[in-house]
């Protein structure tokens, strides 16, 4: 029961959090609303006479058609430096050749050849710059919000009116191959379709050899750019030889291009010096726009430098070139030079249709804001008056100049200049008013995430009481939650509408505030303020310089520097506490009461080789593991570690052969490790499945990842007759790999006790003949002297096995590895863990996860030599030990290639033992999100070692048992007899105390992330207005609450898997009780070694495979190891 409350009152905490969470990000990440009105060509966005151009026409629109085809090639991650030529710079590149310069050179030509029919732009990417966002922007003319990034990875129908719904409206023929996102924004839409995976990046060519017949509008999504950016980098020479392929096609359509049809390139976002996007830098959200037609189409020759417009300005200027309205939600503007009277030579023609053209676009955008204003109420009251002033008199003076169109050029421009200052005024107003807050929503969230924190950091101390007992931590929560429910219910039924957010949040404040009352009026209001804030000065003074390091984006930006230094000064804090403390012992010189025998002791010995080698140790671990980072886009002057790249981008031979066998090597260090772990302390010696799955399961998992690391490093070199055999196991090889260790982790989960168990006549102890002389017997007399010794042994074990009396003695039962049977299945379950997460990182990671097990275990040492063991209990884990390791886990994730920001997402994982073609979804994002919280996972799941350790470390070898006084001679003939150490064993002396202390540490361990995303949800809310606000702030707060999930999830599965081996060691046993029982004699269970005489031992529990070991008598012997 113990057990299961200590699980309900983490998974309790849990929920409070998420609750904070959730409510604090409904406030903060807003969406904005979606209006489903659609235009029409039967109804004018505004009063007023339609342009001249249109008066008259058949099947005209709202504007003469221009063209009557279109071909849209939409190069993914087509940046703007792209397309231009060899000898150009790039503003923050070197001024060194570059392999993407000069590759479309079909476009340069064609920009010389023809300057009146193509024009290059520079076309300016509203972030997030995610794909599926850009495309809701390129065919609806809207401005997606910041938390519609996650939907990347599942796409929805657009719901608004758009492009493509315009085009099917009337009839045009809507063929489109590429992007398989297309299909599920707009299902149905199109005349035919061929649709590939956009989240393969291995497909490089498929999309791109792809032609199609009869059309109205040609729609291409050519996905090669875009994948070769992710898997190489625009540096690599694969990017030039794509970009060669595409000017090839482009060269291709505009040869086959008819004189009615419009040739449109542009690219939906840009990508990072890695290849990488979704932020906000000016390489994404820099974009190529090139327009083209067979006939004239701009009145005068390009510019020196390409014009930069808006992503969004592309809608309006082809819904009115090809005769469509303009979509309903549009607030881009049109490029006015198209819309230029090329044939005609009088100025005045030309300005008049440009204005016609944006007055057309300003009638839409102030019909959009209109509607908006009525439905959403959220736009700025003030500004839109202004803007709708504007409008009225620029469309006042514009109706006018109808009327007498001769002689105005200089008041049509005057009109033009209006026009576009309400255009760009609306936008820039939409920026601003849908980035605005609910700030009751955030003020409740942060204010539950305090509230949560502060109930751990009660809790915990409570734990630590001697009077703890667990049944409070269920009745107010229970009493809590139940009000909550029974509120919401009727709310449900008198018919408000609240939304799942409002009601977890409700259901969480009514169960905790019952809970802090009573607990604080129980436990806490006994004690002074300081009591309930235990933690040493130096360690809270490191966490609350975090704290505060959230509230500055110069330190969220260099926090890959910062944590590592913030671990270092921690680590450096416990070596000096230790010296001042008198505690530099190595773990086999602690001295500790046993089971009530007191074990004199001595003067403390100040040994600080020990712990100065384990912080050295451990400091150089943490400078290696720094190597492997990954620079931040903000600071220019920083290099990025060319080791996280897959060993498939590297280009010579020799170098990617090292660098395999080089990571081969760690992984087999790795297995070694562990291996010899378990060896030292005995745990390889069990016939237990999960013993034998790691002698021979772990070496098969270490030989399908170098297998999978050397096919995926040369897939691209492979023999074309061998690429499907190739492609085929590069598949299969990571899915053995993961079924494999999740059969380890069941076989763990199923038999999670891994105990030798030998049984022998007698005490357990062993007869030593004693001699003057030493080696083998020389002469006749040596014979005489030994053997009459060797005789006299032998009659009393034949009349041993002769005599079945019991005054022989009961049946020892020896039980090696019950002193490390929880570490043991702990450091098993890492380790099996490790392996699939190591699959979807690079192949040069798996030094990182090297060093991040070394340095773990050293840590782990290091923070065992100070704390002490109290016998029988309670057990505590100091906070600069749940401190410690929540900063290493920080420490990994950067250590590991991870930023806090979209754009450095390994979305190469998505697609490690995925087939190619497939559209499983929500298995890449959960791919993704495992690799990018790898090190959430470990640290999380491996935190119950924190209170495990010291026990483990309790001794590293037998002790030497005291001889009573008085058998002096038999001292002389026997030797010392060994004491075994009971290590883990000495938590289940007091089971109360055990679980209280896992809750301990679990509480503490959640109060320290708790404070993070306090911190992360206040800098958010705070800065909200900052200019770093959604490329620093926010990606911080989404990071850090998907990690807080997420480790708290690994932290009960932890804590689980430990209350999993105390139920199955308490099994283990009770099965020795009761196969006492049935035999009918009398015996006891004794503990040997733990003093001059046994001790009768607690009736705890043996397994079922020491069932034929019992016979009329048993005595339990512990052993570390066999």
């Amino acid at each position: 029961m113990r057990k299961i409350s200590v699980l309900l009152f983490l998974a309790w905490v849990g929920f409070l959090f998420y609750a904070g969470i959730a409510l604090f990000t409904s406030g903060f990440l807003l969406t904005r609303l979606e209006l489903t009105n659609h235009s029409s060509c039967q109804e004018p966005p505004g009063p007023g006479s339609l342009p001249w151009g249109s008066r008259g026409e058949p099947g005209a629109c709202w504007m003469a058609s221009r063209f009557s085809r279109l071909v849209l090639v939409l190069i993914d991650a087509l940046r703007f430096d792209f397309a231009q030529p060899q000898l150009s710079h790039v503003s923050g590149e070197p001024p060194t050749s570059l392999p993407f310069l000069g590759k479309l050179g079909f476009l340069q030509r064609i920009l010389e050849i023809q300057p009146h029919h193509a024009r290059l732009y520079q076309s300016k990417v509203d972030p997030p710059t995610t794909t599926m966002q850009r495309l809701k922007a390129l065919t609806t003319g809207s401005l997606p919000t910041f938390i519609d990034a996650g939907s990347n990875f599942a796409s929805y129908a657009i719901a608004e009116d758009n492009l493509v719904k315009q085009l099917t409206s009337t009839g045009r023929r809507v063929v489109f191959m590429g992007d398989e996102t297309w299909n599920d924004l707009f299902p149905g839409a199109f005349s035919q379709g061929f649709f590939f995976p956009s989240f393969d990046v291995r497909d490089l060519h498929t999309v791109d050899n792809v032609d199609s017949g009869e059309w109205d509008v040609l729609i291409t999504h050519f996905l090669g750019v875009d994948h070769c950016g992710h898997k190489h980098g625009p540096h690599h020479p694969e990017m030039a030889k794509k970009l060669s392929q595409m000017d090839q096609v482009i060269q291709g359509l505009v040869e086959r291009l008819e004189n009615d049809t419009l040739l449109v390139v542009t690219g939906d976002h840009g990508m990072t010096t890695s290849g990488n996007h979704g932020g906000d830098s000016e390489l994404e959200t820099s974009a190529a726009l090139f327009l083209y037609s067979p006939t004239a189409l701009f009145p005068s020759a390009p510019p020196e430098e390409p014009e930069v417009i808006p992503q969004i300005s592309l809608v309006p200027t082809l819904a009115l070139l090809l005769g469509l309205p303009i979509p309903f939600g549009n607030i881009g503007e049109v490029i006015a030079e198209v819309f230029s009277e090329v044939e005609d030579s009088q100025p005045h023609s030309s300005t008049l249709a440009q204005a016609s053209a944006l007055h057309l676009n300003a009638q839409q955008v102030s019909r959009f804001l209109h509607t908006y204003s009525t439905a959403a109420q959220d736009l700025q009251v003030k500004e839109l008056h202004r803007l709708q002033n504007l409008f009225s008199k620029a469309s006042a003076d514009y109706q006018r100049l109808l009327q007498s169109p001769q002689g105005a050029e200089a008041a049509l421009q005057t009109v033009i200049t209006e026009l576009q200052q309400f255009l760009r005024g609306v936008r820039a107003m939409c920026i601003e008013s849908w980035a605005r807050f609910s700030l009751v929503r955030m003020a409740g969230g942060a204010a539950l995430l305090a509230a949560t924190c502060f109930l751990c950091l009660l809790v915990s101390q409570w734990a630590a009481s001697p009077g703890f007992y667990f049944r409070p931590l269920l009745i107010p929560m229970t009493w809590g939650l139940t009000g909550a429910l029974v509120c919401a219910g009727l709310l449900a039924t008198t018919g408000l509408k609240l939304d799942s957010v409002v009601l977890g949040a409700m259901a969480a404040v009514g169960s905790l505030l019952p809970f802090l009352w009573k607990a604080w009026a129980s436990w806490g209001a006994k004690r002074p303020l300081a009591a309930l804030l235990p933690m040493p000065g130096p360690v809270l003074l490191l966490l609350l310089i975090r704290f505060a390091g959230f509230f500055s984006d110069s330190f969220v930006i260099a926090e890959a520097r910062a944590a590592p230094f913030l671990l270092i000064s921690l680590i450096l804090l416990l070596v000096a506490q230790l010296h001042w403390e008198g505690k530099l012992l190595p773990p086999k010189l602690l001295t500790i009461p046993r089971l009530g025998f007191l074990t004199p002791a001595g003067p403390p010995r100040h040994n600080g080789t020990h712990a100065l080698g384990l912080g050295v140790g451990l400091l150089l671990c943490i400078r290696l593991a720094g190597l492997f980072h990954r620079c931040p886009e903000e600071t220019p002057a920083c290099s990025s570690s060319p080791w996280l790249s897959p060993l498939a981008s590297m280009v010579g031979g020799r170098a990617k052969n090292v660098w395999y066998g080089a990571c081969v090597g760690a992984l087999a260090a790795l297995l070694a490790a562990v291996r010899l772990w378990l060896r030292r302390y005995g745990n390889l010696k069990s016939p237990e499945p999960p013993v034998l799955f790691v002698r021979w399961g772990l070496p098969l998992m270490g030989l399908g990842t170098a297998a999978y690391w050397a096919l995926a490093s040369g897939a691209d070199e492979a023999p074309p007759r061998l690429r499907a055999l190739v492609a085929g196991a590069s598949v299969m090889l990571p899915r053995a790999v993961a079924g494999l260790a999740a059969s380890g982790l069941m076989l763990l989960l199923w038999r999670p006790v891994t105990v030798l168990v030998k049984a022998a006549a007698g005490a357990p102890r062993t007869r030593t003949v004693l001699t003057p002389f030493s080696g083998p017997p020389t002469s006749q007399a040596d014979l005489d002297y030994v053997v009459p010794q060797i005789y006299r042994h032998m009659q009393e074990e034949f009349r041993g096995r002769l005599e079945r009396t019991k005054s022989q003695g009961p049946l020892t039962v020896a039980a090696y590895q019950l002193g490390s049977v929880y570490s043991a299945a702990m450091v098993t379950a890492l380790t099996l863990l490790a392996f699939p997460l190591l699959l979807l990182h690079a192949e040069r990671i798996s030094l990182v996860f090297l060093l991040l097990f070394l340095q773990s275990f050293l840590l782990l040492h290091l923070l065992a030599a100070g704390i002490p063991i109290t016998t029988p209990g309670p057990f505590t884990v100091p906070w600069q030990a749940v401190s410690a390791w929540a900063f290493m886990a920080t420490q990994t994730f950067y250590s590991t290639g991870h930023q806090p920001v979209f754009p450095a997402i390994h979305w190469h994982a998505a697609f490690v033992g995925v087939p190619e073609g497939h559209d499983f979804t929500w298995l890449s994002a959960l791919l993704v999100g495992t690799n990018t919280f790898a090190s959430h996972i470990l640290f999380a799941v491996g935190c119950p070692l924190l209170l495990l350790w010291p026990f483990l470390c309790e001794s590293q070898g037998p002790r030497k048992r005291r001889q009573p006084p008085g058998n002096e001679a038999e001292a002389r003939v026997r030797p010392e007899e060994e004491e075994e150490p009971l290590m883990e064993m000495r938590l289940r002396d007091a089971p109360h105390h055990f679980n209280a202390a896992l809750l301990q540490l679990g509480l503490k361990y959640l109060f320290v992330l708790g404070i993070q995303i306090l911190a992360c949800a206040l800098a958010a809310s705070i800065l909200r207005r900052h200019l770093m606000v959604w490329k620093v702030f926010a990606p911080k707060f989404i990071f850090e609450a998907v990690g807080f999930i997420v480790s708290s999830v690994g932290l009960c599965l932890g804590i689980a898997l430990v209350m999993r081996v105390d139920g199955a060691v308490s099994s283990w046993f009770r099965q020795l009780v009761l196969a006492q029982q049935k035999a009918g004699e009398q015996s006891s269970l004794v503990y040997t070694g733990a003093g001059s005489s046994a001790r009768e031992a607690q009736s705890h529990l043996l397994p079922p495979c020491s069932q034929d070991l019992l016979a009329s008598g048993t005595s339990l012997f512990y052993n570390s190891k066999s």
